[in-house]
């Protein structure tokens, strides 16, 4: 990394333009420890001025026809493509993920702003029948105004669009609150919008040192401006998030941790499931909210799904000579503190080596474990790894897959491998999560499907119409003939 690269701070965006706060803090690649640019801090200042700006905005926004906003996210999907080397190294250098996931990420954007900008006009309002034939009414929707998006750097480009482009479509204004891990990412995706063409102040982008965000998530959610808040992260932070929202009777959209269990029942596919569990497990080194943490096989074919699942993993992955980058080396020590638990506890290493017998030169790398004889009594049964850690349990009836299954605080997606549709659809209505995928990976994600949790997941629906709902409330106009 060259000296000029060091020294350069990515600016926010306030009001259509960039702009650059008086304080920084240094942005660390995860994959080497070392500092590759700096970042504007926010303070109170800043958050003044992307309310303001996004408040303005609002005034003639929500007036512009869905024509022109649609106009302006076709052109945005065209700028993305154009510049997808550009956008994926930010992520790459940033996060330290592979050029797959970057890749990934970005036909998702295209894709999410492509679907959108066709479903605007979906926005219809109703006219219903009164009790007096008198008397008319109309229901009209209409935005809330100022949104604040949280948005977290494990999938910055899929996470901050769908963060932002929901409400923006429905004619609201937006303040991202980006990622202090990635913020030129998050700088990259707010560029897009505006080389398209979107108006001043209809979306503002600002980050914050990790030490600031008490004081200035607190003041965004408590500004009156602010008008209702979504937010993807941990469920820690989201019950502050709530917490928060509540305290100011703002309604909140959240999308939090997970524990998503995949069931391989005793007629699946096991070249199949082998392989979507590998993936479920392992994309972007196990840091997805979706990832598969828990494996529940049908003892019966335990031990052919094993020897599958290692293969699969091997074919799949090169982890012999790309080690997993976690985002820092906290997430590293709770990965092998919950496997040290395991082991302890009677697990056995299927695959990978215990990490306590192995120090790699970098505090951000572990290498991927599975474990088999997995029980509840070990920590991991309960914490989200978020990180290149699962467990395999033995089942036998659909009853203890699905106890076990749904004994989690989370409910975010599962997976069923199976070749009965009947059972496969009959594990997914008992499962108690937002999504079950059958004969797929837990990890899935797309512009036509409602996405969100139950439990301590998240409540509420990004993507499609559900999503498009999410950001207009209704009115009640009645008039007498």
């Amino acid at each position: 990394m060259s000296t000029a690269e060091a020294a350069y701070s990515v600016p926010f965006w306030i009001n259509g333009q960039e702009y650059h706060p008086e304080k920084n803090y240094d942005v660390i690649q995860p994959a080497t420890g070392k500092v590759i640019h700096q970042s504007g801090s926010a303070s109170q200042t800043e958050v003044k001025l992307a309310v303001e700006a996004a408040n303005n905005a609002f005034k003639t926004w929500k007036k512009v026809l869905p024509k022109a906003r649609r106009d302006i996210f076709m052109k945005a999907a065209e700028i993305f493509e154009r510049r997808r080397e550009e956008l994926g190294k930010y992520m790459m250098d940033e996060t330290s993920c592979p050029r797959q996931w970057a890749d990934f990420n970005i036909g998702v954007a295209i894709d999410f702003l492509l679907d959108i900008g066709g479903r605007i006009r979906t926005l219809e309002g109703t006219i219903p029948t009164t009790a007096d034939p008198e008397v008319g009414a109309m229901i009209i929707k209409e935005p809330f105004g100022v949104v604040l998006a949280i948005a977290p750097w494990n999938a910055p480009y899929i996470l901050g669009i769908r963060s932002v482009l929901f409400p923006i479509a429905a004619g609201n204004t937006a303040i991202l609150k980006g990622s202090e891990a990635c913020p030129r990412t998050m700088w990259g995706l707010c560029s897009v919008f505006h080389e398209a063409g979107l108006p001043a102040g209809v979306l503002n982008c600002i980050v914050h040192e990790p030490a600031n965000a008490p004081q200035i998530t607190q003041a965004l959610i408590a500004d009156p401006a602010v008008k209702k808040i979504n937010f993807t992260g941990s469920t820690g932070v989201g019950r502050i998030i709530g917490r928060l929202a509540g305290e100011n009777l703002k309604p909140v959209l959240l999308e939090l941790g997970g524990k998503a269990p995949a069931i391989v029942w005793e007629d699946a596919d096991l070249d199949n499931a082998a392989a979507q569990c590998a993936l479920g497990a392992f994309l972007n080194s196990g840091q997805i909210c979706m990832s598969t943490e828990r494996i529940l096989v049908h003892k019966n074919v335990r031990k052919e799904f094993e020897t599958k699942l290692v293969k699969a993993i091997d074919t799949i992955f090169d982890f012999k000579n790309n080690v997993p980058v976690l985002i820092n080396a906290l997430a590293v020590s709770k990965n092998k503190a919950l496997i040290a638990d395991a082991i302890s506890k009677g697990a056995k290493l299927l695959y990978g080596v215990d990490p306590k017998t192995e120090e790699l030169p970098v505090a951000t790398h572990i290498r991927p474990v599975v474990i088999s004889n997995a029980s509840k009594e070990m920590d991991l049964y309960q914490t989200e790894s978020f990180g290149p850690s699962v467990a395999i349990y033995e089942i036998e009836t659909e009853e203890e897959a699905l106890a076990i299954a749904n004994d989690t605080e989370y409910g975010l997606t599962s997976a069923v491998f199976t070749e009965d549709l009947r059972r496969g659809l009959r594990f997914a209505k008992e499962i108690e999560t937002g999504a079950v995928h059958i004969n797929n990976m837990t990890v899935h994600d797309e512009s036509a499907l409602p996405h969100g949790g139950a439990k301590a997941s998240g409540y509420g629906r990004f993507n499609t119409a559900y999503g498009m709902g999410e950001w207009v409330r209704t009115k009640t106009v009645t008039y007498k003939f």
